[in-house]
């Protein structure tokens, strides 16, 4: 029997929430992805739930189920602390900016989507080249030398280095990585605008850049991507929360679906636990693909139905 949740005016079933969150954050998760950007086009274009209020509702699935995924890196030491805290500097500012434009500039689905669909066309894209830069420098190892040096260590852990104003630096599997605190605090900034806007806390985006544009091991960053996006999540929430309180925003419907939110999210608890898991035994090409494609297959679908909007 179909339950109707009250506040999002959303009729379903209560097994399919959790079921669709288990799914999709099982396999997101391994890239340092919550799934929330999937999560908000399921509820939209399945459930029907295109509301503002499917922003914050979606940012309640993130503060729900990211928890088990960050105990889990925790647990086998491959928490960045210094990265992680430099995101969420970054990040919650930009989040509750992102709130005011989603509320006041893209209220309507039609408008909302089109943004969706930018967005995830980029990050989809940004992952195409990194993997097409990976195969290029894959190739070019193995036409050269066979070194001693060039074999990978089993051991996860990572080792902080330098933490500053001006470099954050660690080594892991024997290799020093490291890059700059303002680029990654602006590069978070502008992510916690859009991730506000999308209602997503930003580590879909995050992750992406962090692989594309400083080449950090995917298996280094998921964890410090997770947990700016539960700490920007957090502040989200209760924005949205506090703001349906206002008299003016009443009509708005700004207040996320509690219940709907949990449910996604504790689906999202077990799927983010055994991704998080599982991460080390799958090849981060094989994550970052499979992530590429989703981004891509939703994007041009947002789009397309944007195109169609205007043609009317």
């Amino acid at each position: 029997m179909e339950y109707l949740f009250p506040i999002s005016g959303v009729q379903t079933y209560l097994w399919l929430p959790p079921l669709v969150a288990f799914v999709v954050s099982f396999f997101t998760s391994m890239g340092g992805v919550s799934g929330a950007f999937l999560l908000l086009p399921f509820q939209m274009s399945f459930l029907g739930f295109t509301s503002p209020a499917v922003s914050p509702t979606n940012l309640v699935f993130n503060v729900v189920a990211i928890p088990s995924g960050v105990w889990r890196y925790l647990r086998e030491g491959r928490m960045v602390w210094p990265l992680t805290w430099v995101v969420v500097l970054g990040t919650l500012p930009g989040v509750i900016i992102g709130c005011f434009i989603r509320i006041h500039w893209l209220p309507y689905p039609e408008t909302f989507k089109a943004f969706v669909g930018c967005v995830l066309l980029y990050i989809g894209l940004r992952m195409f080249m990194d993997l097409n830069k990976a195969r290029k420098a894959e190739i070019k190892a193995k036409a050269g030398p066979k070194l001693e040096a060039q074999v990978v260590s089993q051991d996860f852990t990572v080792e902080t280095l330098e933490f500053s104003w001006r470099c954050v630096a660690y080594r892991f599997q024997g290799r020093e990585h490291s890059c700059s605190s303002p680029g990654i605090f602006a590069m978070a900034f502008v992510v916690g605008v859009v991730g506000g806007v999308y209602g997503i806390g930003g580590g879909a985006i995050i992750a992406p850049f962090f692989v594309a544009i400083y080449g950090l091991p995917v298996h280094t960053v998921a964890g410090a991507a997770l947990m700016g996006t539960f700490i920007t999540s957090v502040a989200g929430v209760l924005f949205y929360q506090v703001l349906a309180l206002v008299p003016s925003y009443a009509g708005m419907h700004v207040a996320p679906d509690w219940l709907l939110g949990a449910l996604f999210g504790f689906g999202g608890v077990c799927g983010m636990y055994l991704g998080a898991r599982t991460q080390r035994f799958v090849p981060a090409k094989w994550i970052k693909l499979g992530l590429a494609i989703l981004l891509l297959y939703v994007a041009g679908r947002y789009l397309l139905d944007f195109a169609a909007y205007l043609s009317r």
